[in-house]
């Protein structure tokens, strides 16, 4: 079968999804984004440990929820998928429709959050305890919504009660219930995800889940869940707040980035492979397994 036969239905910064009738096919390509602009480098197996993480996570967290997985074994896909390209990077998911609200849950206090603390002591609108130092862990994880943007926009911090209303226009009768049901899955899902990561040696200060409605209007996690593109994962060992942590994610390509602002969207390989080796290094702390 020639490569040009089948395309993607949906491309994203990373993602890219092809129909496949009564399911679809969702591809972690090496591309990397960082600061909503895809980078000009390709980042060599990060897909791979995309979507074999996703599947780790999906599987440890469906006591919790269903998730959309259903394999990720290319034989159990189309001929097209059965070359190397496509071995290891991809997910055949049920087909859901998925809300239109990025769950993000904060547990360490960090980034944009940070910055936000620092002028005038709240993330997102919800007040905090005075005193906090940069990267301190927090009370108790903070559900943080946002709405979706399209490609090229970015996505927009809303409170609790406008992601009601944001749900309400779509689904009337519905908004209170689903958002509330988003709020609860998403810290349920973290807090059993971040106390086993720990026990691996790696804190997981923030992340963001996606959900969507199956055929039966039940709520379930979709898209990625809990990988080094969606969260910050940091190494226990040398824990220490007051300052930004070392971490096992982007992170690393954003900073290059920032320090070096004539980049033109590209990494020097040495970034390159310092990021790939980050996400490798996580993937087998959590798993407890090298990338096959």
């Amino acid at each position: 079968m020639s490569t040009n036969e089948i395309k993607p239905i949906k491309e994203g910064k990373v993602r890219e999804i092809y129909d496949n009738g009564d399911s679809l096919i969702m591809v972690a390509t090496d591309r990397i984004s960082c600061f909503d602009v895809i980078l000009k480098n390709t980042i060599h197996k990060k897909g791979t440990v995309l979507t074999q993480m996703s599947k780790f996570w999906f599987d440890l967290t469906s006591d919790i929820l269903p998730n959309h997985m259903l394999s990720t074994d290319v034989n159990d896909m189309p001929e097209y998928f059965r070359q190397p390209g496509f071995d290891g990077n991809s997910m055949l998911c049920r087909k859901l429709e998925m809300l239109p609200i990025e769950c993000i849950v904060r547990g360490y206090i960090t980034g944009s959050g940070w910055a936000s603390y620092q002028e005038n002591g709240t993330v997102c609108g919800i007040r905090l305890p005075e005193g906090l130092q940069e990267s301190d862990k927090l009370p108790e994880p903070i559900y943080t919504p946002s709405t979706k943007a399209d490609l090229g926009d970015h996505d927009e911090n809303i409170s609790f009660e406008q992601s009601v209303a944001h749900l309400e226009k779509l689904y009337p009768g519905k908004g209170q219930e689903y958002a509330e049901k988003l709020r609860d899955y998403t810290i349920a899902l973290y807090k059993k995800c971040a106390d086993y990561a720990l026990t691996k040696g790696i804190i997981i200060a923030d992340t963001k889940f996606e959900f969507g409605l199956d055929e039966n209007g039940v709520i379930v996690v979709g898209d990625e869940i809990l990988t080094p593109d969606s969260s910050r994962f940091w190494p226990a060992d040398g824990y220490e707040p007051g300052h930004g942590q070392p971490s096992f994610d982007k992170q690393f390509a954003r900073d290059w980035l920032k320090d070096n602002p004539d980049n033109d969207w590209t990494l020097p390989e040495e970034v390159a492979q310092k990021t790939i080796d980050k996400y490798l290094e996580a993937y087998e702390r959590i798993t407890g397994t090298p990338l096959a």
